[in-house]
């Protein structure tokens, strides 16, 4: 549930493309760009999914994301963790999602920690055969950040890359998404790879498939607004063990932990008159764990299309509706950059028992981009019928930093 990074994507593909004049615009307007645009496929009723190819690209929808998040353990530290890969087509049917591996050698373009990365345009009067090899129909971003509760520290990074040159790109036999040495790889059905690295962070990750995915909304169609297109197809893979090795001034540390997976792809997502939403990932002690974002319209009231999953220790899942939990901002955290958030939650689902407290490891988790966002690491305690239950997860908050 988290198409904010478009307009980041939209303000890269024109610098990467060309300089246009238009009038200004929101940075959530652009995400309701593509609704309807027939050129593109629409996520506009349910389908069969198939894995592992539906892990892989989806290039006849204007946009699509993979997400990861989790919360590890290493030598006495805890940490929590953000990577993300957002494709955007800058034209129906770009791209066949089957671009070359990335060279070794291929040019880095982190961006420097709290601070946007940009990119240089293409200079017109370069050769024909220049241009040509990097032109490109696809856009690429990627978000990586990395929550340092014991050190008090949050960082983050990003990069844009075109699918040309091998730069960035994605495939499905086997799954692998990628801008330069950042990746998200599969080496078999129940084994995937992780790497990333910012100015003071770099992570590297195995993560072990515990669970089949779930689908989310109708049977994995996610409907946002009324609107035609205001839809995607969405799954999530929502606990993933994970082990491997973070580096931080010099050391590695051994870590280990819980991830989540977040997959979504089509060509359209908010309604007219939804600002943002709340998005939270948590997963219980007792191997349960609940999705559920709350959108909200301009008045904050939250809107009717807001849903959720809840999926029990065994897999089984069951769709929630926005009668179905009850979300309530118990504080609030004011960002130096401007903006006020909640910072701390009481959700509710009456029909499952379940009373939980979502508490942040740390108030600023905010990321830095365009549009801003939280993301970040949380805490869980409560009760689920008589048992007390505790847990860990993330949580998404966007249109309040604009």
């Amino acid at each position: 549930m988290r198409p904010l990074v478009m307009s980041l994507l939209v303000a890269a593909a024109l610098s990467l493309c060309h300089a246009t004049k238009a009038a200004p615009v929101s940075d959530l307007d652009v995400l309701r760009q593509g609704a309807g645009d027939e050129s593109f496929a629409q996520a506009d009723s349910p389908r069969a999914f198939h894995f592992p190819a539906d892990h892989g690209p989806h290039p006849d929808f204007r946009h699509e994301w993979w997400y990861v998040t989790g919360n590890l353990d290493g030598e006495g530290h805890r940490y929590g963790f953000e990577l993300t890969f957002f494709r955007l087509a800058l034209a129906p049917g770009a791209g066949s999602g089957t671009a070359p591996a990335a060279p070794a050698t291929a040019p880095a373009t982190t961006a420097p920690v709290r601070a946007p990365a940009t990119t240089a345009p293409v200079a017109t009067n370069a050769p024909v055969a220049a241009l040509s090899r990097w032109r490109a129909r696809q856009i690429y971003a990627a978000h990586f950040a990395v929550t340092d509760v014991t050190r008090g520290q949050f960082r983050y990074a990003q990069k844009f890359s075109r699918e040309a040159l091998g730069l960035a790109g994605a495939a499905a036999d086997p799954l692998r998404v990628w801008i330069d040495d950042w990746q998200i790889a599969a080496r078999d059905a129940s084994r995937w790879e992780l790497h990333a690295a910012g100015a003071d962070y770099e992570l590297t990750l195995t993560l072990r498939v515990m669970q089949q995915p779930v689908l989310n909304g109708e049977q994995g169609l996610s409907r946002k607004a009324a609107e035609t297109g205001a839809a995607s197809y969405y799954y999530s893979m929502p606990r993933l063990e994970v082990s491997g090795t973070l580096l931080h001034a010099g050391h590695s540390t051994p870590v280990s932990g819980l991830a989540w997976l977040d997959r979504e792809w089509g060509s359209g997502s908010l309604g007219r008159g939804q600002r943002g939403w709340d998005w939270f990932a948590l997963q219980l002690d007792d191997g349960s764990a609940l999705m559920f974002y709350s959108l909200r319209g301009a008045d904050g009231i939250p809107d009717p299309h807001s849903a959720g999953t809840w999926v029990e220790p065994s897999g089984q899942s069951r769709a929630l509706g926005s009668q179905d939990v009850r979300v309530e901002v118990l504080d609030r955290w004011t960002s130096p950059r401007g903006g006020r958030y909640p910072a701390r939650w009481r959700l509710v689902v009456p029909s499952l028992g379940l009373d939980l407290e979502a508490r942040p490891v740390l108030p600023d988790q905010e990321l830095g981009t365009r549009p801003r966002y939280w993301e970040g690491a949380v805490d869980l305690r409560g009760r689920r019928a008589s048992r007390a239950v505790s847990g860990r997860g993330y949580v998404e908050l966007v249109g309040y930093g604009e």
